[in-house]
């Protein structure tokens, strides 16, 4: 990380500068995968899921057999670890469910009311190339259950031996999602977006991706089909003061900065030991990380700010 004593008010602006995504080049690739998937669908999936995956699939359904399978695969600590954050994003989740409704007259007659109904259709995407973003299919999986959506499909890519891994298929069945396609890409929004064959036009999509996944969720939201929202690159600001663990501080820096080298991460701290305690830290958990070199990357461009007080720190 890039250390920075008492930088200037002035300074912040250039210094905090967010990574920003051009998706003009993009769009351009990503437009001519759409419109092919639109039209050739089913193998239009098959042939961009050899080109970008390089595995041959016939079936594009995840089978029964695989989700079985999955189940023995998963180790007895990360059944416990899925099954301990399934029932706390339920219990946040169930929280939210509307009451009935309440009823207002406006004038004689006329009764006006709002109610939150289900959306019919999902679709989730969830990455599974670098990092199998397993959690993601809980946090999306379970608020699609309790809102009542009768049909969620599921896109991920597969491995080169035509496999999904197996703990984003153990985390879909604790949610019981069974439509579950091995296609990933902007192909695989394509196929969620307009149907295909295999899998069902959905009303939404959802759910985080590469910037080739962002920029086909943009255009298809510009042909009318809802989005979640565009994710951009991940970021992250800590402030550490002296009592702050140097563990917990570099293992919340390198959560982030491993997700992609376009990450940025910001520790702020009035005190320059506790930046040297997270600095050093942040080294040591970089070995033991699978993808170290992404978050080498990241942290080539993130820093760490030492200012003179918490006010300060603050509106930093």
């Amino acid at each position: 990380m890039n250390f920075i004593r008492y930088p200037q008010p002035s300074q912040w602006p250039q210094l905090l500068a967010r990574p920003v995504m051009d998706l003009r080049e993009i769009e351009a690739r990503v437009a001519p995968i759409l419109q092919q998937v639109r039209q050739q669908g089913d193998d239009a999936l098959r042939a961009f899921t050899l080109q970008f995956d390089k595995v041959q699939l016939g079936d594009l359904r995840v089978p029964a057999a695989e989700m079985a399978e999955a189940e023995t695969l998963v180790s007895p600590e990360l059944k416990a670890a899925i099954g301990l954050a399934k029932a706390n994003i339920e219990t946040f989740h169930r929280a939210q469910l509307a009451g009935q409704p309440e009823r207002i007259t406006t004038q004689p007659g006329v009764v006006c009311w709002r109610k939150s109904v289900g959306i019919e259709k999902v679709g989730l995407y969830i990455p599974g190339g670098s990092a199998p973003l397993f959690s993601t299919v809980l946090m999306l999986g379970v608020p699609a259950r309790l809102a009542g959506c009768r049909e969620v499909v599921l896109c991920t890519p597969a491995n080169r031996a035509g496999k999904v891994h197996p703990a984003i298929l153990y985390a879909a069945a604790q949610v019981g999602i069974t439509n579950v396609f091995k296609v990933g890409g902007a192909q695989a929004v394509a196929a969620m977006a307009y149907g295909t064959g295999s899998i069902a036009r959905v009303d939404k999509i959802f759910g985080p991706g590469n910037q080739y996944v962002t920029a086909a969720k943009q255009l298809v939201n510009k042909e009318g089909i809802a989005i979640d929202m565009p994710a951009g690159p991940s970021e992250v600001a800590v402030y550490a003061d002296d009592s702050s663990n140097p563990v917990f501080v570099a293992a919340d820096l390198l959560s982030q900065a491993e997700h992609g080298p376009d990450s940025q991460v910001i520790l702020v701290s009035t005190s320059e030991a506790a930046i040297q305690r997270a600095a050093e830290e942040v080294l040591r958990q970089l070995e033991a990380l699978p993808r170290k070199e992404i978050a080498r990357q990241a942290l080539s461009h993130s820093k760490a700010f030492l200012v003179t007080g918490e006010d300060e720190a603050l509106r930093l």
